[in-house]
């Protein structure tokens, strides 16, 4: 395989936040908590994303500082990683559902990508989400953000609690919150098959039949979807583990359920203007190509960039070595911290 060296201003990408721009929003003290990645070249330099983690099976810790590689060295955007870290010790620990740090990132924010499940944080993290989603900021959300928040400790934000009445964040922005496992978790995974009134969209740019792959099962969702959404992607459960095997017969595939939706807000409503909502997205199925290209062509629909998604798709080559952990709860890798999700000076991308 050829290997790429990065240009000059990626490979001197670190951790931490430059001073000026929207990166001053963070306060000091938590600048060393977070992952930072500049884009060089590309349609998205001058863009700024902010990928939230923090769920304690799928692994989120690890694949968004890989999903924000591939969108700063392919595609340009500057992309802030959050973790869910423990204060006492600094390390990142998906188990402590209290503590993002980082947040204010999203004030200067273009998009938010968000991969949570569960959590419970303070007023003055939640505020930065809250303003966010109310400025009417887009939204990407994977797996476990449609169950993103359980507020139980704050009154001031407790609509956002995935089994609030309304449905929380889940059910409100992104069109479902948690229902059940479709799929047989773990025993069952999932080949994406794009909705027909999808195919011809340039969201489904480069997406080849069979492309889109995971690992994790389909999740139940209710049907229809709310109003403005839009199914873009059908999961078809198969009888395997393998991107290969058969599709199950009977009714978990009929009808098939939305793995990957889009939602869209009137302009002024107090809600995103855009939203891509998708079941898949654990650190794992960002192995499979197709699944990587659907999310960053995503980014590029979410941004109202959709014109500039090349007719084979967005380049979705992964950068250095990614080896990610299976999910599992208690999985996750310990003694991690931030600043060791630098790219460094050595990284290339893989090339195909």
């Amino acid at each position: 395989m050829e290997r790429q060296r990065l240009s000059p201003v990626l490979a001197s990408i670190g951790i931490g936040l430059l001073a000026s721009g929207s990166f001053a929003q963070v306060p000091p003290e938590e600048r060393s908590q977070v992952a930072v990645y500049t884009g060089a070249e590309g349609p998205g330099v001058g863009r700024h994303i902010v990928l939230v983690s923090g769920d304690e099976e799928y692994r989120s810790e690890e694949a968004l500082p890989e999903l924000g590689k591939i969108l700063a060295l392919h595609h340009g955007f500057t992309c802030t990683v959050l973790f869910a870290v423990d204060p006492a010790t600094g390390e990142i620990n998906p188990d402590v559902r209290t503590n993002i740090p980082g947040l204010a990132a999203l004030d200067e924010a273009d998009l938010m990508i968000i991969s949570t499940r569960f959590r419970d944080l303070p007023d003055e993290q939640m505020e930065h989400i809250d303003r966010y989603l109310k400025a009417g900021g887009p939204v990407i959300g994977l797996r476990t953000a449609t169950h993103a928040f359980a507020m139980d400790s704050s009154p001031t934000y407790a609509s956002y609690t995935w089994n609030s009445p309304s449905g929380g964040f889940g059910r409100e922005i992104l069109g479902e919150t948690w229902v059940a496992h479709h799929g047989d978790h773990g025993h069952q995974s999932t080949r994406g098959v794009l909705a027909p009134e999808a195919s011809a969209l340039p969201l489904a740019r480069g997406l080849a039949p069979g492309s889109v792959w995971a690992k994790t099962d389909v999740y139940a969702v209710r049907l229809p979807l709310p109003e403005g959404c839009r199914p873009f992607m059908l999961g078809q459960v198969l009888a395997g583990m393998a991107i290969d095997d058969e599709p199950v017969a009977g009714e978990k595939n009929d009808p098939m359920m939305p793995v990957a939706w889009t939602r869209e807000f009137p302009e002024g409503s107090g809600k995103p203007r855009r939203v891509f909502a998708t079941t898949m997205g654990a650190a794992v199925d960002l192995e499979t190509e197709g699944t990587r290209r659907m999310l960053v062509n995503a980014v590029y629909w979410t941004l109202g960039m959709e014109d500039q998604i090349p007719p084979d798709g967005t380049a979705v080559d992964l950068v250095g070595e990614y080896q990610p952990s299976p999910f599992a709860f208690g999985g996750y890798k310990k003694g991690v911290k931030p600043t060791d999700h630098a790219l460094r000076q050595d990284a290339a991308p893989l090339q195909k």
